[in-house]
C-alpha cells in the first residue's frame, strides 16, 4: 500500500459521508466527524498533544523538587504548592503564548491549505458537499480542537499537581479561599475562556488557510500574526490600539480567580474574541465561495 492510499480512501469516506445524506439531513455531525477523526488520526497532532501534557507535568515536577524564585515565572506558579489546581493554570499561562497557539496553527493550516496541497479538497467538493457546509465543519472542528487543546493542558496539569501536592480550598487572589469544588468550577471557566480566544484565532487561521495551497505558509503566517499581536500589545506607545488586538485580554483570565470574579475585561476579550470569529469567518468563506480549487 503505498503512503497516498490511506489518504485516498479517508477522502473517499468523508466524501461518501457527506454525499449520502438526504436534503432533509443537512444538520448531520457525519462529516464533523470524519473530520474530527482525520485530525485525531494524524501523528503531528497527537505528537502535539503529548507536548501539550508535558508542559504542565514538567513544572508540577520542577516546583516539586525546588522551590520557585521569588519575580520569576507565571503569579500562579508560587501558589502550586498550596495546591494543585494551580498546576493547569502556571501551564496555561505558559502554553498561551506559544503551544497552544502552535497547535491552533497547525490545525488551520491544515484545514483548507492542507487538503489543496494533498489533492483532495477537489475530490471533496465532487460530491454533493457546498463549500459553506465544508467550511463551517473545517471551523467547527478548529474549535473543537481548541477545547480539546487547553482541556489535555487542565487535565494533564490537574492530575499532576494533586498527585503531587493534593487538594483543598484555594486561595483566590482576592485573599480570600474558596471550597474545592468551586475551585474547580472557576478552572473549567478559565478553560472555556481560553478556548473562546484560540477559537478566535483559529477563524483568523482558516482565513489564511483559504489564500494558500502550502499548509506549512498558513502555520507560519498565522504564528506571525500571533507573535507580532503579543509585540504590539506590548507597545505602550500604540495603546490605543490594544483593545483592539486579539491577544489583549488573553490573560485577563485570572479575573476569574477572583472573589467575586472580575467580568469587565473577561466580557471585553469575549467581545474581540466573537468579533475576529466573525469577520474572519466572512472573509474566509467570502473567498472560499470563490475560490478556483485546481488541486
Amino acid at each position: 500500500m503505498s503512503a497516498a492510499e490511506p489518504v485516498v480512501t479517508e477522502v473517499s469516506e468523508r466524501a461518501r459521508v457527506a454525499g449520502a445524506a438526504p436534503l432533509s439531513r443537512r444538520l448531520s455531525t457525519r462529516l464533523l466527524r470524519s473530520e474530527l477523526r482525520l485530525i485525531a488520526g494524524r501523528r503531528r497532532n497527537q505528537m502535539g498533544l503529548l507536548v501539550l501534557a508535558a508542559v504542565p507535568v514538567l513544572i508540577a515536577v520542577a516546583v516539586r523538587i525546588s522551590s520557585p524564585r521569588e519575580g520569576r515565572g507565571p503569579d500562579f506558579l508560587s501558589s502550586i504548592t498550596s495546591n494543585g489546581l494551580f498546576v493547569p493554570l502556571a501551564a496555561l499561562s505558559v502554553e498561551l503564548g506559544l503551544f497552544l497557539p502552535l497547535a491552533i496553527a497547525m490545525l488551520a493550516g491544515d484545514s483548507v491549505a492542507g487538503e489543496a496541497n494533498l489533492g483532495t479538497l477537489r475530490y471533496l467538493l465532487t460530491v454533493p458537499v457546498g463549500r459553506t457546509r465544508l467550511l463551517v465543519t473545517k471551523y467547527a472542528s478548529l474549535v473543537i480542537g481548541a477545547v480539546w487543546g487547553v482541556a489535555v493542558v487542565v487535565v494533564a496539569g490537574a492530575v499532576a499537581g494533586i498527585a503531587l501536592f493534593g487538594t483543598g480550598p484555594m486561595l483566590t487572589l482576592s485573599g480570600s479561599e474558596i471550597s474545592f469544588g468551586a475551585a474547580v468550577w472557576r478552572v473549567v471557566l478559565v478553560s472555556l475562556y481560553i478556548a473562546a480566544g484560540l477559537a478566535a484565532l483559529g477563524a483568523v487561521g482558516l482565513f489564511i488557510s483559504t489564500l494558500t495551497e502550502q499548509p506549512l505558509a498558513a502555520t507560519v503566517a498565522l504564528m506571525i500574526f500571533t507573535i507580532l499581536s503579543w509585540i504590539a500589545d506590548s507597545v505602550p506607545q500604540i495603546s490605543w490600539l490594544h483593545p483592539w488586538l486579539l491577544v489583549d485580554q488573553w490573560m485577563a483570565f485570572g479575573d476569574l480567580l477572583r472573589d467575586p470574579p472580575f467580568w469587565d475585561n473577561i466580557a471585553q476579550g469575549l467581545r474581540v474574541d466573537l468579533g475576529y470569529a466573525v469577520v474572519f469567518g466572512l472573509l474566509a468563506w467570502a473567498r472560499f465561495a470563490g475560490k478556483d480549487i485546481t488541486s
